[in-house]
């Protein structure tokens, strides 16, 4: 995946002094780059029977799509507060910086439904268990979590005993 890191742009301190931000766009507008991300993350699944695929907004949507479309799954997206339209359950949660809250049709996952969660980016874990518990409350069996992006030092896969997390290029600090 080493071809891939390359592909993504580091910007220090952003948003603020003190971070390094993980610019996943210029990995996106390189063709070869967005096709091998696309191909890699099928490997990791191709093989696991899965229902739904979910894409966690905005940029797990760009991720979460062709994979569903490649393993002939439906795919899901979890939303920012009122952007879905039918019913919906919502969970808020913690974040370093204060609270968020994501929602869900109601009728997006059936009991026993074998889903795969995407996104872009792993860090502290709190977005992406906010969705796990949206699924398993729903009925769902979380098959696994993939990311194209996983920063280690924030430990977020440590909320995830149980679930198989796997993500493609990951960063020690």
């Amino acid at each position: 995946m080493e071809n891939l890191r390359r592909l993504v742009r580091e910007v220090p301190d952003f948003p603020k002094p003190g971070i390094n931000f993980y610019d996943i766009t210029t990995l996106l507008k390189d063709a070869e780059g967005l096709k091998q991300t696309i191909d890699a993350l099928h490997e990791l699944c191709k093989n696991d029977k899965i229902d739904t695929v979910i894409g966690v907004e905005s940029r797990g949507f760009i991720f979460a799509t062709p994979l569903a479309y490649r393993l002939g799954a439906g795919f899901v997206p979890v939303r920012k507060p009122k952007k879905l339209p039918a019913e919906k359950v919502s969970i808020s949660y913690d974040l370093e910086y204060g609270q968020d809250t994501l929602e869900i049709h109601k009728d997006a996952v059936g009991e026993g439904h074998r889903v795969l969660i995407v996104d872009d980016l792993l860090a502290t874990g709190g977005t992406a268990k906010a969705v796990v518990d949206l699924v398993e409350g729903l009925g769902g069996k979380v098959v696994g979590l993939l990311f194209v992006v996983e920063l280690d030092f924030l430990c977020g896969r440590s909320k995830f005993d149980g679930h198989r997390v796997e993500s493609l290029i990951n960063y020690d600090s």
